[in-house]
């Protein structure tokens, strides 16, 4: 294991993406965020049928920040229930998954 992570969020508009994005990596809790794009999703919520444009976005992490990381994106983002989905890394380049661990060290 590689003890880095992914996490899986969309939000709601480009400027969310960055913004929010921007601050985990400041406050150390994301090395890095890939903002992938407009995509479109389908959903349910709350007993109906939704859909909505969204901003698909990848976050790099150490994975003993992960937590850290999921709590702070819920507190800064704008849906009431954001997706979070923590993706474990089996295995990445070295170099890499030590960048990812030095630049998430508080």
């Amino acid at each position: 294991m590689t003890e880095i992570v992914s996490v899986y969020t969309t939000f709601g508009s480009d400027e969310d993406a960055r913004r929010i994005g921007r601050q985990l990596v400041e406050e150390r809790l994301a090395a890095c965020i890939n903002i992938l794009g407009r995509c479109h999703s389908i959903y349910r919520w709350q007993g109906n049928v939704e859909e909505a444009g969204e901003i698909a976005a990848i976050l790099k992490t150490a994975a003993d920040r992960a937590e850290a990381l999921v709590a702070r994106l819920t507190e800064l983002h704008s849906y009431d229930v954001p997706a979070a989905v923590i993706w474990p890394i089996e295995q990445a380049h070295a170099p890499y998954a030590e960048w990812v661990r030095a630049e998430t060290r508080p």
